[in-house]
């Protein structure tokens, strides 16, 4: 089972414009709610007695609180858990990877232009680099952030996948595109939404969505509950995607139709290539 889980984490310490949980803050209470929905789902995978994947999908920043770090390290020593992995600015430092399966945990980290010292963000993928941490690295396919990707993709090793997400809304032309393919080969996957509409997804059958009280959905994009992942009323059910049109990354991946698990073989969770991943 594949698990994408978004406890009520929503504050970060970024402010994207192009993002509306930008330099939110949650109080105390909140945060504190927040620790103990991660450390309960923490529990329960770590008493699963099947082979168990999680995508953390914070709306919010997670590697800056502690309890998204110690939940990491924890799950990537569970023999059953066969990946861990957070989507992240990696905004934080990190020596806590020391202490980490890195055979299991793997990360998704997004580059944000503007938000953070351009040689600062690349000596932390150095620095993963050098720590063995399987890693993809990408950025918003904005007309603003294109020198900045071609520069991060000339300095990066080629061994690190640089992915590029469409911007929402956005209509590319043939020669926006092209330059925006050059920097991920992979682009024409995100450059328009998916047709979803009564195809088959694996989402709701061996990939689901859980929130922070344990609310089962088959992804982030459909608001149907099918259950909760605590009280015994979640059960896998197959069924085709109701909604006519995928534009996440996150969502798409899982449907049959686009063969993107042959794709990223080896590394649907952490967003790498087969070609990459060793798969």
């Amino acid at each position: 089972m594949t698990i994408l889980y978004r406890g009520p984490l929503a504050s970060c310490d970024y402010d994207c414009p192009y993002c509306p949980f930008a330099k939110r803050r949650d109080d105390r209470g909140q945060l504190a709610r927040d620790r103990a929905a991660l450390e309960r789902f923490t529990a329960w995978v770590a008493g699963r007695d099947h082979p168990v994947s999680v995508l953390f999908t914070p709306w919010g920043e997670g590697l800056v609180r502690s309890w998204y770090r110690r939940a990491m390290v924890e799950l990537s020593h569970l023999p059953h858990v066969r990946r861990v992995a957070i989507q992240t600015n990696f905004s934080c430092r990190p020596g806590w990877l020391a202490e980490a399966d890195l055979d299991t945990l793997a990360l998704w980290v997004t580059y944000h232009p503007g938000q953070v010292p351009y040689e600062r963000f690349l000596g932390r993928c150095r620095d993963l680099v050098a720590r063995g941490v399987r890693f993809s690295v990408g950025v918003v396919g904005l007309p603003e952030h294109l020198g900045q990707a071609r520069r991060l993709r000339a300095d990066l090793p080629g061994e690190v996948y640089l992915w590029v997400n469409a911007a929402e809304g956005a209509l590319y032309t043939g020669d926006e595109a092209d330059a925006w393919t050059a920097i991920d080969p992979l682009f024409h996957h995100s450059r328009t939404p998916h047709r979803s509409a009564g195809l088959p997804c694996r989402t709701g059958d061996s990939v689901i969505s859980v929130d922070g009280d344990g609310t089962v959905r088959r992804c982030h994009f459909v608001p149907a509950v099918l259950g909760n992942l605590y009280d015994g009323t979640f059960g896998p059910r197959a069924t085709a995607c109701p909604v006519a049109m995928c534009d996440c990354h996150i969502g798409y991946v899982h449907l049959e139709t686009t063969g993107l698990y042959d794709v990223f073989a080896g590394g649907i969770l952490e967003r790498i290539p087969a070609r990459l991943s060793g798969g």
